[in-house]
């Protein structure tokens, strides 16, 4: 598996245990769902962005 998909597997646990606690405290279904969509766009944008990897240019193989 690669680093992605063990990211977005654990940041999918992640929510769903924050959804059902916030199901378990009574809130809005409405609400669970906007937030749950938010907290899957940050964890594509922070997976993706610590997971990348740098591309090659003539400048950054000078460098290294």
């Amino acid at each position: 598996m690669s680093s992605f998909t063990i990211f977005a597997i654990g940041y999918a646990i992640l929510i769903a245990g924050l959804a059902w606690g916030a199901f378990a405290l009574g809130v809005s279904g409405q609400w669970i769902a906007i937030g749950s969509v938010i907290l899957a766009g940050i964890g594509i944008i922070t997976g993706v962005t610590s997971t990348r990897r740098r591309d090659k240019t003539e400048s950054s193989m000078k460098e290294g």
